[in-house]
């Protein structure tokens, strides 16, 4: 038999996990996920939600076949220093940078800090912006973003903050042809 101090202590117990449970299932029962979505004999989980679909790709206003060639190289932070830059790049045509054409219809050229080239694809983005990147998504960390060209001069800017702050703006400008 329990003394009456026990009954009371029992009575506040039982009332406290039953107001614990009555909280308990106030919360989950706002979830959306039932307890069938759940597995507790180490098999898979069941989920209620999907992901969602990956964003359609925007295809470049820039074709690969347009910043195809031998161009001259320099880089600039300041852009008050753009002019001075682009007569430089212009006088590196005698070592120019070749950006060639891929086999998969993208462009050959290096990526920050890699020794070899490989093919990257040109890509479109959100506002109208273009990117020279490895394929996924769009602006990617490997990326460079397009932020100028006039067929003549190219202007671009890596997407990474580190590649951004070592190699600034790189001022391609495009080498006349050989005669």
């Amino acid at each position: 038999m329990l003394s009456s101090a026990n009954a009371r202590t029992a009575l506040r117990l039982g009332a406290f996990r039953l107001g614990t449970g009555l909280a308990l299932a106030a919360l989950l029962g706002g979830c959306s996920t039932s307890l069938n979505d759940f597995s507790f004999g180490g098999g898979q989980r069941q989920s209620s939600l999907q992901e969602p679909p990956p964003a359609p790709e925007i295809p470049a206003s820039i074709r690969s076949d347009e910043i195809v060639g031998r161009w001259g190289l320099a880089s600039y932070q300041n852009p008050n220093d753009r002019a001075r830059t682009e007569a430089a790049a212009r006088g590196q045509c005698k070592q120019p940078y070749v950006i060639g054409q891929g086999t998969s219809g993208g462009v050959v050229m290096h990526l920050a800090d890699e020794a070899t080239p490989q093919e990257l694809r040109l890509k479109g983005g959100q506002g109208g912006k273009n990117y020279i990147g490895p394929s996924g998504p769009t602006p990617g960390e490997k990326d460079r973003e397009i932020v100028s060209f006039d067929g003549r001069v190219l202007i671009t800017r890596f997407i990474e903050k580190d590649a951004s702050v070592r190699y600034g703006n790189m001022v391609y400008v495009r080498c006349a042809p050989r005669a």
